[in-house]
């Protein structure tokens, strides 16, 4: 392949992505709980999985965010009472980040919320096409990650 179809390959491809991103944020965004944020359930459902504490920066890393991106999300967090917040005992200028059982069943909330909605879209594609395509985009994401 030329260079030239290379990069048109390219542009169609993160198009494309872009443009699903943008579409599936939206539709999710409709269905999530009062109140709930993506970035709020992306959290919750990233320390649900992981079952410990994590600081802020390593969830910022997580998620790619800024520092300070990911101490506003955790700061509406714990006004919501959806996470603990605590000082690091043997480092005071460090925190620690944990989900609260509010916040368990908020995550809950929304993912009952989201997956009959990202379940239909399964549905329509049909499930050997997604399973096709997984792959695919998991070595996309592991290569950009690694850049």
């Amino acid at each position: 392949m030329t260079n030239g179809k290379t990069e048109d390959l390219a542009a169609a491809l993160f198009g494309e992505l872009f443009m699903a991103d943008q579409l599936a944020r939206t539709l999710i965004g409709r269905v999530m709980p009062k109140g709930m944020e993506l970035s709020h359930f992306s959290v919750l459902n990233h320390l649900a999985g992981v079952g410990d504490e994590r600081t802020p920066a390593q969830l910022a890393r997580s998620f790619h965010v800024t520092r300070g991106a990911m101490t506003n999300t955790l700061s509406r967090l714990e006004q919501a009472g959806h996470v603990h917040i605590r000082p690091d005992w043997d480092d005071a200028r460090r925190k620690f980040v944990s989900i609260s059982p509010a916040g368990r069943a908020a995550r809950d909330a929304a993912l009952q919320a989201i997956t009959p909605v990202l379940g239909d879209v399964v549905r329509a594609l049909g499930a050997e096409r997604v399973r096709a395509v997984l792959p695919v985009l998991r070595e996309l994401r592991l290569r950009m990650e690694a850049d």
